[in-house]
């Protein structure tokens, strides 16, 4: 995969529509871990409102909304917390407009048809004082005028990076990250990741008024080091999956050895890091929120073979798993493979991830919630 900027844009989207195999229908996970974070978010939302003085207008960004009611479920709760805050306070509630943001190719249709849904469920005297807007185009380029934006929420979406990193000629066959692979494989993946992140920070700060708030949820890591297996199991059983194509004939080894991930799932130490030196913006809380690889049950009765493991449950929560990752990253796999290879490199994947479901599916997901201030 072209590791230029231009060609990631056009193909970094979640999988559109709401298929069997969409983004909007295989985002679980995200829905739960944005639970367990909404107390935070509405926190941050309330003391914002408080040092502001209650505004009259309040103008919400969530980066990276993807597509689903995921992006409407986070945004009642900022816009329900803002309504009760004021009302609390004897106040008239303020106009709100919340904007959605995501890359140009993003299916926005998908997630504007769920704005009646979405203002149906407000009280009828904040409907109208409610905007609802799409904003394309890439959170790491200015997005809107300066000093507009008043809170800024962006959930699993600052892992992805801008580009794929430079210098990843010695990574070979593999898509991300893996042991054992060269340190200046690691080293590339983690400059990219700084340099991003540090730009994302410097365009939100050119945008955000004084005191306003930022709520970010991505997924990260506890191992210091970047290659420990915790890190990178979705991944590196892609990688499987392809070279089991290679074996086939079905794809060329030269084809895997292109195709690299733009992702990066940093440390704390990272995050802060950045932040730090970045220096527009002040920690206000910094938490570590686990999920599970596998957040799935199942009714089924166990049936469990020679090895212990319970096959009918691993596969179901292996299928369940792969159609997950499939919606994150089937547009960039098609583009650089093509559509034809896409049904077959996922049941490959399915049989690997259910052959270690029972070493997974206790292991714990990584993700960091991080509440910024702007100085």
């Amino acid at each position: 995969m072209s590791s230029s900027r231009g060609s990631i844009m056009g193909v970094l989207s979640m999988k559109g529509g709401d298929g069997e195999h969409s983004y909007a229908n295989n985002s679980e996970a995200q829905k739960s871990i944005n639970s367990d974070a909404k107390l935070a978010v509405a926190e941050d939302v309330k003391e914002m409102i408080v040092e502001m003085g209650f505004p009259g207008c309040i103008k919400v960004a969530d980066l990276g909304c993807s597509s689903g009611e995921n992006t409407f479920l986070v945004m009642s709760e900022i816009v329900n917390t803002i309504i009760a805050s004021y009302q609390q306070k004897g106040q008239n509630p303020p106009e709100i407009d919340c904007c959605l943001n995501d890359l140009p190719d993003n299916d926005f249709n998908t997630t504007f048809k769920l704005i009646p849904s979405f203002h149906e469920k407000l009280k009828m005297d904040v409907k109208e004082m409610c905007f609802v807007s799409g904003v394309p185009g890439s959170f790491y380029s200015r997005l809107f005028p300066s000093k507009s934006l008043h809170f800024v929420h962006s959930s699993f979406s600052l892992h992805w990076l801008s580009k794929v990193p430079d210098g990843l000629e010695e990574n070979k066959t593999n898509v991300y990250l893996r042991s054992p692979c060269p340190p200046n494989v690691y080293k590339s993946y983690l400059a990219q990741f700084k340099n991003d992140f540090s730009l994302f920070l410097r365009m939100r700060a050119e945008e955000t008024v004084p005191n306003g708030r930022m709520a970010l949820t991505l997924v990260g890591r506890k191992a210091l080091d970047p290659l420990s297996r915790d890190c990178f199991q979705n991944w590196s059983l892609l990688t499987d999956a392809l070279l089991d194509l290679v074996s086939e004939g079905i794809l060329k080894e030269s084809d895997v050895e292109s195709f690299n991930l733009p992702f990066y799932n940093p440390d704390e130490n990272e995050v802060k890091e950045v932040i730090a030196n970045e220096g527009s913006f002040e920690i206000n809380n910094f938490e570590t929120i686990f999920g599970l690889l596998f957040s799935y049950k199942t009714g089924r009765t166990e049936v469990k073979d020679d090895d212990g493991v319970d096959q009918p449950r691993a596969f179901e929560a292996a299928s369940k798993r792969a159609k997950f990752i499939r919606s994150l990253v089937e547009p960039m796999l098609a583009a650089h493979f093509g559509d034809a290879i896409i049904d077959r490199l996922f049941d490959k994947y399915t049989y690997h991830l259910a052959q270690r479901y029972d070493t997974l599916r206790n292991k714990p997901t990584v993700n960091f919630f991080v509440s910024l201030i702007r100085k």
